[in-house]
C-alpha cells in the first residue's frame, strides 16, 4: 500500500475525476483506488487502450459517460452520486491540435471548465475541487522560473485556453467561495501516454522498433518535466491540504521538480536509459510553441509540505519499463516489434 496518501480521508469518499482516460487520470485513477475512494470517472469518447481501461481499474469505478461541455450531465453526476471531491483534468492537451483545431479547444479547455465549476456551486455536498492549469498558463515570460505571481498571458490557442481557465477557476474563488485550487505543471510524461507525437512516446516506440527517433523542433526547447506519477500524487495531496486548511481556495501551486532540460538532452537521456547508440532526426518544423520553461514549486513545499517522489531519472526509467512492457504486452505487439528490430538490423 502507497503510504504518501491519508487512507482515512480518501476511503470511501466519493470523488469526480474529468479525463480519467488521459495520461494523469489513468494514474491518479489508480491511486484512489489504492487510497479505496468511490471513484466516479467522466467518460466522453471510449479508448480501449487507455491504461485505465487496459488495466481494468476502470471496470473498478462508476463511469458516468459524456461531455465535459454538458452542464446538465454534470449536475446530474455531482449530485446523482453526491460528489465531495472533484479533480478536473479534462481538457485538449496538444498544442499542435490546439493550433488546428482553436475553437475546440476553447470548448472544452475554456467552456468546460466554467460549466463544471457553475455545476460545482450549485451543489451543496462539494468540498474541494482540484483544477489541472498548466506552466503554459503563463505564456513566455521573460523572467525564469515563473512563480505563481507571473501573469497568466498565453499568446497561442493552448495556452490561451489555459490561462482563461485558469482565471476563470480563481473567478469562482473569489466571487462565490468555491473551495478550488489550481495547479500548473510542467510537461506531463509517463506510461500510458499513447500520443505517439508527443517526444517521450514516440522517442521511446522508435528506438523498441529499431528507429531513429524524430524531434519536431530543432531541440533546444527548454521544458518542465514533470512524472504523471508525482501529479497523481500531488494532486491527492492537495486535496488533503484543502481540507485541513479551507483558506487554501482561490491559491495556484507550480508543482515540478524544477530542473531545466532542453527537448534534445531529454531525447539523449532516454537513449541512455535505454543504451541506445542511435541519434534523433531534427526536423526544426514547430511553431508557436514557447522557447523556454521552468517552474518555481517554493510555494507548494512551503504552504502544502509536499515534495515530489520521483527524480527525473527514475521517472524515465520507469516509463521505459512501462513501454517496453506495453510493447510485449499481446504477440501481435510482440511480433511486429521483433519484425521490424529485423529490418533495422540488416
Amino acid at each position: 500500500m502507497d503510504s504518501s496518501f491519508d487512507i482515512t480521508f480518501w476511503q470511501d469518499r466519493r470523488v469526480l475525476v474529468t479525463g480519467a482516460t488521459g495520461l494523469v487520470g489513468g494514474w491518479l485513477v489508480k491511486r484512489l483506488l489504492q487510497a479505496e475512494a468511490d471513484v466516479v470517472c467522466l467518460v466522453r469518447d471510449w479508448n480501449s487502450q487507455a491504461e485505465v481501461v487496459r488495466s481494468g481499474d476502470l471496470d473498478r469505478c462508476t463511469i458516468v459517460r459524456g461531455d465535459i461541455c454538458d452542464q446538465v450531465c454534470l449536475e446530474r453526476t455531482l449530485g446523482e452520486y453526491e460528489i465531495e471531491t472533484v479533480i478536473h483534468l479534462a481538457a485538449q492537451t496538444i498544442v499542435g491540435i490546439a493550433n488546428r483545431n482553436p475553437v475546440s479547444t476553447f470548448e472544452s479547455n475554456v467552456g468546460g471548465t466554467w460549466k463544471l465549476l457553475e455545476a460545482c456551486r450549485r451543489s451543496p455536498v462539494v468540498q474541494q475541487i482540484v483544477m489541472a492549469s498548466s506552466d503554459k498558463a503563463y505564456g513566455d515570460a521573460e523572467v525564469l522560473p515563473y512563480t505563481e505571481q507571473a501573469p497568466l498571458a498565453g499568446a497561442h490557442p493552448y495556452d490561451v485556453s489555459k490561462s482563461c481557465g485558469d482565471l476563470i477557476s480563481q473567478t469562482y474563488a473569489n466571487t462565490y467561495g468555491l473551495p478550488v485550487c489550481i495547479t500548473r505543471c510542467g510537461n506531463f510524461f509517463g506510461g500510458g501516454d499513447l500520443n505517439w507525437n508527443r517526444i517521450l512516446p514516440g522517442t521511446i516506440r522508435a528506438v523498441l522498433r529499431g528507429q531513429q527517433p524524430v524531434i519536431r523542433s530543432d531541440g533546444s526547447f527548454i521544458r518542465d518535466y514533470f512524472y504523471v506519477e508525482d501529479g497523481a500524487a500531488a494532486y491527492m495531496h492537495l486535496v488533503e491540504q484543502m481540507a485541513i486548511k479551507p483558506a487554501l481556495a482561490g491559491e495556484a501551486f507550480n508543482l515540478s521538480t524544477e530542473i531545466q532540460v532542453s527537448v534534445l538532452q531529454l531525447v539523449e537521456r532516454v537513449l541512455g536509459v535505454m543504451d541506445s547508440s542511435l541519434t534523433p532526426i531534427v526536423l526544426g518544423e514547430a511553431s508557436h510553441e514557447i522557447k523556454h520553461q521552468y517552474l518555481d514549486a517554493g510555494k507548494a513545499r512551503e504552504t502544502l509540505g509536499w515534495q515530489p517522489l520521483f527524480t527525473l531519472d527514475e521517472g524515465l526509467a520507469r516509463t521505459v519499463a512501462w513501454y517496453t512492457k506495453y510493447f510485449q504486452s499481446t504477440p501481435e505487439q510482440a511480433h511486429r516489434l521483433s519484425a521490424a528490430r529485423a529490418a533495422a538490423a540488416a
